[in-house]
C-alpha cells in the first residue's frame, strides 16, 4: 500500500506539527507533501525528501505563510497524488482539499475547522495588523468559506483531536469525525515527583493563549512563575509583570523537559481545542491548572491529574491556585495517567484499527 502524508505546510513547529512528526515516523517509507516547508523553523525531517507546491518558489512566501492563504488551495488541489492508495492528511485549513484516485482512502486528522475562516474577529484580534484590511479580507474570507466547505467534503474519514473538535467539524462541515486523543511521545518527558518551588506556564504569546490572565494573578500571589515562549505579546506582558515573574524565552527541548518536571504545577489559561501541554505536563508528574473547557475536559481528571477553574479571570486562576496548593498530588499516578491514555502505542493502536476498519468499508463500496 503506497501512503502519503500531507500537512498545511512546515513552517512553524506546533503541536500540530508534533502529531504529524509522530505519523512520518510511524509510516518511514511514505511520501511526504506540504504546500511550504522552511527546515529551520520547523519539525526535523530527517533526510526524508518533502514535496512541496508553486508555493515553495514564491520568494518569502514561508516567512509569511500567511499571507498566502488564498492561494493554498489551488496548490494543494495541484498536488499529483494519483498513485497513492491511501492519504492521511493533517489539517486545521487546506491539506483536506488534495485530490485522490476513486479507489483510494483519505483519512484527516483535523486539528480544526480552519479557524480564521470560520473564527474571523478572534483571528483578526490575534494578528493586528490585519483589522486595517478588514472588509477587504471578509470578502475574500466569504468566498474562501464556500470553497472550505467544498473541500470538507474530500477526505473519507475524519478523526478529531478531542470531542470539542469533533461537534466543530459536525456543525461547519456537516461530517462524522471520530475522536483519537492526539499522543505525547512520552520518552521525551523525564518524571520527577521532586518539585521546586515554581510554576510554569509555557505557550506562544499571542492573545487568545491568555498569558495575562496568569500574569495577573501571580502579580497578586506574589509566587514565582516562569514563562517560557515568545511571539507578538511578550514586550506587553514584561511591562506588566512584576519581579516574581519570570520570561525565559525560547528554550530548548531538553531545557523544557527538565522545566516541566520540576515545576509544581504547568498554568493553561487558553480555551484549547486540544492542547499537547496539559498531556505533557502529566507525563512529567506534574498537575495541571488549566480554565475548564474545550480539550482539557477530554485529557485531565479534576483532583487527580489537575485542577481547572471556571472562569478566564485572575480570580478564578488565583482560586484554583489555592485549591492546588491543598491537594497532595500522587506524582506516579499522574505520570501513569498520561503513558497509559496517550502514549503513541495507545495512540497508533487506535488509529490502525480505524483505518483497518476504514479499508473493510471503503472496498465493499467501491
Amino acid at each position: 500500500m503506497k501512503i502519503a502524508l500531507v500537512h498545511d505546510y512546515l513552517t512553524q513547529r506546533g503541536g500540530a506539527e508534533r502529531v504529524f512528526e509522530l505519523l512520518c515516523k510511524r509510516y518511514p517509507e511514505a511520501d511526504i507533501f506540504t504546500s511550504l516547508y522552511d527546515s529551520q523553523k520547523t519539525i526535523d525531517l530527517g533526510e526524508r525528501i518533502i514535496n512541496t507546491t508553486f508555493l515553495q518558489k514564491i520568494p518569502g512566501a514561508a516567512k509569511h505563510f500567511r499571507l498566502m492563504a488564498p492561494l493554498y488551495f489551488p496548490a494543494f488541489r495541484a498536488l499529483n497524488l494519483q498513485d497513492y492508495d491511501l492519504i492521511i492528511s493533517s489539517s486545521t485549513s487546506f491539506a483536506k482539499a488534495v485530490r485522490k484516485k476513486p479507489q483510494a482512502r483519505h483519512i484527516c486528522f483535523c486539528h480544526n475547522v480552519t479557524r480564521f475562516l470560520w473564527d474571523t474577529e478572534t483571528y483578526l484580534r490575534e494578528y493586528g495588523d490585519y483589522r486595517y484590511f478588514a472588509p477587504l479580507i471578509e470578502k475574500i474570507f466569504q468566498m474562501m468559506r464556500n470553497v472550505d466547505l467544498k473541500y470538507s467534503q474530500e477526505p473519507d474519514l475524519y478523526i478529531a483531536n478531542s470531542s470539542v473538535v469533533a461537534r466543530r467539524i459536525q456543525k461547519i462541515y456537516g461530517k462524522q469525525a471520530i475522536v483519537i486523543n492526539y499522543p505525547i511521545d512520552t520518552s521525551n518527558f523525564v518524571f520527577s515527583d521532586t518539585k521546586e518551588e515554581y510554576y510554569l506556564a509555557s505557550a506562544r504569546m499571542i492573545s487568545y493563549k491568555r498569558l495575562d490572565i496568569i500574569v495577573e494573578a501571580f502579580n497578586w500571589l506574589g509566587w514565582h512563575l516562569l514563562i517560557s515562549g515568545d511571539g507578538p505579546e511578550l514586550e506587553r506582558l514584561k511591562s506588566k509583570a512584576l519581579g516574581n515573574i519570570e520570561f525565559l524565552g525560547h528554550v530548548s527541548d531538553g531545557k523544557r523537559k527538565d522545566l516541566f518536571s520540576r515545576a509544581k504545577s504547568i498554568i493553561v489559561a487558553a480555551l484549547e481545542d486540544y492542547g499537547l501541554v496539559p498531556v505533557e505536563a502529566n507525563a512529567s508528574g506534574t498537575p495541571v491548572i488549566a480554565y475548564g473547557a474545550g480539550g482539557v475536559l477530554d485529557t485531565q481528571i479534576p483532583g487527580q491529574t489537575g485542577v481547572f477553574f471556571k472562569r478566564q479571570t485572575p480570580d478564578s486562576l488565583q482560586a484554583a491556585l489555592l485549591e492546588a496548593k491543598g491537594i497532595s498530588w500522587n506524582y506516579e499516578k499522574i505520570r501513569n495517567h498520561a503513558v497509559n491514555n496517550f502514549s503513541e502505542q495507545a495512540f497508533f493502536s487506535k488509529v490502525e484499527q480505524i483505518i483497518d476498519q476504514s479499508g473493510e468499508m471503503h472496498h465493499s463500496f467501491v
